[in-house]
């Protein structure tokens, strides 16, 4: 490529020099495209220290919970071999000790064998909650394992239902009068998404959880009030989006502005560790390239909105 420049002569005249700046253009080209790939590098590279950083946050803490998961197991273990074995040694004695009983006044029999069935039923509701409690922790254990290195393909509607129903069943777990009313409105044309399901489903469990308790917080002051979340899922375009809403309390609007802040918690002192939200947060947005959003009318209701991308149907 030729280029040229006039140079003034001392006579009055003009001298017109031609340069060839085809080298000078080509280095230019290589530089721009040098600095492009620096940049893409760069950008991968701090990608790479997120996702780091956010796959160390989730083993620590899968390792705490699989190692509570572990110290309960062992004493849950012992309730319910010894129940069990209780109730065959109640039998043995019930068998060795019936002449006996037989022989006694009707007053005092009535009274022996009254005990033997309480104690029977005591045993029997011990195996039955301790067998509950064992499922519980079978699932803490299944949960708190490492996702997969990659990401799979696996049905949006199907984890977050599963989700709903531990965390259901866990509030359940813990009291035995809970109760909340559950609506579920799942979109059949959602499909699959690609994901790193075990976080993802970490995700759910904690926003479903904390409605679950922001619900049957609530006091509004009458007893007309019915604790209720609702589980919507929808496609929108390449978005899917999971909307988790609850009748609880709300979130004022100085405090929404902080709720994804590490260590932040609204739940009373020993209640809560102010990480979940912080931990879905990246999950979502860092891991997944989707958005986590949270709508609240204080006294009423908040709703958190997890969108994630969807692979691109074929045509």
């Amino acid at each position: 490529m030729l280029t040229y420049q006039v140079v003034a002569l001392p006579d009055g005249g003009r001298m017109m020099t031609y340069f060839d700046i085809t080298e000078l253009k080509t280095r230019e080209v290589e530089a721009a495209r040098a600095r492009d790939a620096a940049e893409t590098a760069l950008a991968d590279l701090r990608k790479a220290q997120e996702r780091l950083v956010q796959s160390e946050k989730m083993a620590s803490l899968g390792q705490l919970t699989a190692g509570i998961a572990h110290e309960i197991k062992n004493p849950l273990n012992f309730i319910n071999n010894f129940s069990k074995l209780s109730a065959e040694m109640l039998e043995e004695l019930e068998e060795i000790i019936e002449e006996p009983i037989k022989a006694l006044d009707e007053e005092d029999r009535y009274d022996a064998e009254d005990l033997f069935e309480t104690v029977r039923d005591n045993l029997g509701k011990i195996a039955q909650h301790g067998q509950r409690a064992d499922s519980i922790v079978k699932n803490m254990l299944l949960h708190s394992r490492d996702g997969p290195s990659e990401r799979q393909l696996v049905n949006l509607n199907a984890i977050t239902e599963e989700a709903l129903n531990l965390a259901y069943h866990g509030a359940r777990a813990e009291d035995q009068s809970f109760n909340i009313d559950i609506v579920k409105e799942l979109d059949g044309e959602l499909g699959e998404i690609e994901c790193y399901q075990q976080d993802l489903m970490r995700v759910f469990l904690n926003l479903i959880t904390n409605g679950m308790y922001a619900a049957t917080m609530h006091n509004t002051g009458s007893d007309a009030h019915e604790p209720r979340i609702s589980l919507t899922t929808r496609s929108a375009g390449h978005v899917a989006e999971i909307e988790i809403r609850d009748n609880g309390m709300g979130i004022p609007t100085e405090v929404r502005e902080k709720i994804f802040l590490p260590f932040f918690t609204t739940k009373p002192a020993g209640e809560g560790t102010g990480l979940g939200l912080s931990l879905s947060y990246d999950i979502v947005v860092k891991q997944h390239g989707g958005t986590l959003t949270v709508d609240s009318d204080p006294g009423k209701y908040t709703a958190f909105t997890v969108s994630l991308p969807m692979p691109k149907r074929q045509e």
